[in-house]
């Protein structure tokens, strides 16, 4: 085998990653965690053996589509300490995290799933939480949020903005944000009255 070949068969697998990862993505983003790996790689045009070659198993896969996602959703905690006013700095937290969340079913599913227990996404965790840790001490110091304000008030919005059924996406992101702005007025110390997004009709809640 020349070189050359050796070289373009390692183009070839990296390109046959990426595209399973990306595949794997948007897979679960929409239909969740249960899409399983025959359906992955008829999306992504390759065998399952391929697949199974690159990631070994489904869990493999999975923990490598979060860990991405997983870093996205430390940038969006960075980039919100790194606001001067700290309530606007949560603001910004709150309303992304959620849209994140409302956009992928999977990733919402997988987090909440793992957010108790040992993963190899602890040390990522541990950090993310931490910081957002530090930007709520700044907010209730600023006096913007309210004293009895803990994280799980995060995680408990994070839950029920996951429940949001919708006809599309842009339907469910649209009732996410204005759900966002309802649990920012409840986390405000001194709540004062703004103008909500619009509502979205969304199907009756099943009893």
């Amino acid at each position: 085998m020349t070189k050359e070949t050796r070289a373009r068969l390692r183009s070839d697998a990296r390109d046959n990653r990426e595209r399973i990862l990306a595949v794997a993505r948007a897979a679960f983003a929409i239909g969740g965690l249960d899409v399983p790996i025959r359906e992955i790689a008829r999306r992504a045009e390759v065998g399952a053996a391929t697949v199974y070659r690159h990631f070994g198993t489904k869990e493999a896969l999975l923990a490598a589509v979060l860990a991405d996602q997983m870093v996205s959703c430390a940038e969006i905690v960075r980039r919100g300490l790194a606001v001067d006013d700290p309530w606007r700095g949560l603001r910004l937290v709150v309303e992304q995290l959620m849209a994140v969340h409302a956009l992928d079913r999977g990733f919402a599913r997988a987090v909440t799933d793992r957010m108790s227990e040992p993963s190899e996404f602890a040390p990522q965790r541990d950090r993310t939480l931490a910081s957002l840790l530090t930007l709520v001490r700044q907010a209730k110091d600023a006096g913007s949020l309210r004293e009895d304000f803990v994280l799980e008030d995060i995680n408990l919005a994070l839950l029920a903005n996951e429940g949001i059924r919708a006809d599309t996406p842009e339907m469910r992101l649209a009732a996410s944000r204005r759900f966002a702005a309802l649990m920012l007025q409840s986390f405000r110390a001194h709540p004062v009255p703004m103008p909500l997004p619009p509502a979205v009709r969304l199907p009756p809640a099943q009893g």
